[in-house]
């Protein structure tokens, strides 16, 4: 799977470096926008400061989760941008310090500022609880009682810190996705363009 999305970024590399050698940057630029998008910008800005998570992280998990479509719902019930499941909503709601959010319902997570706030704040907690941002994401995508399990198996991890790697297929990829997302928007709008 690895050497497909190798394959895959090549490829897309490949047809950039021709339209840019064409003359279309323009066609280019606006692919690569659009693929990449800054959509609720506020709001992922406003929960990043509020939680300290860094914006091209929050950009690489919606990407991921649900390529912007604020309506997304999951075959296991998982819902809205940043793709939360009832569980972890209660769950959140132990580490939760805005005293608004004790209204808050399951239903409020279709919408998008909400959900990017849970999504952000649960972000937010696994790093803290992991410590090391690719462990923390694979913990967003796969549970934290998979993830401890797997630090504390020497198959998987050799410091209790670090995934080496990753039993559930699912997981492991979601991991290298979110990091390639993540790349993307840190080249399109923290160096190339110094917004995020």
């Amino acid at each position: 799977m690895k050497y497909v999305r190798l394959a895959i970024c090549l490829a897309i590399i490949s047809v950039m470096l021709i339209f840019s050698s064409l003359g279309m940057k323009t066609v280019h630029d606006n692919y690569v926008y659009e693929t990449y998008p800054l959509e609720y910008q506020d709001t992922v800005q406003k929960a990043a400061e509020k939680y300290g998570v860094d914006p091209c992280l929050i950009y690489g998990v919606i990407k991921t989760e649900s390529n912007f479509d604020p309506s997304a719902q999951s075959h296991v019930g998982a819902v809205g941008l940043m793709q939360l499941m009832p569980e972890t909503f209660t769950w959140l709601h132990t580490y939760y310090t805005d005293e608004s959010s004790e209204e808050d319902t399951f239903e409020d997570l279709k919408d998008p500022e909400h959900n990017i706030d849970y999504g952000v704040n649960l972000l937010s907690v696994l790093l803290k609880m992991y410590e090391n941002e690719d462990t923390a994401i694979c913990a967003y995508n796969a549970g934290v009682g998979n993830v401890d399990s797997w630090l504390e198996d020497s198959r998987y991890s050799r410091d209790g810190k670090t995934l080496l790697t990753v039993p559930f297929p699912e997981t492991e990829n979601y991991r290298h996705i979110v990091a390639q997302n993540k790349s993307c928007y840190i080249k399109l709008y923290r160096e190339d363009a110094n917004i995020l």
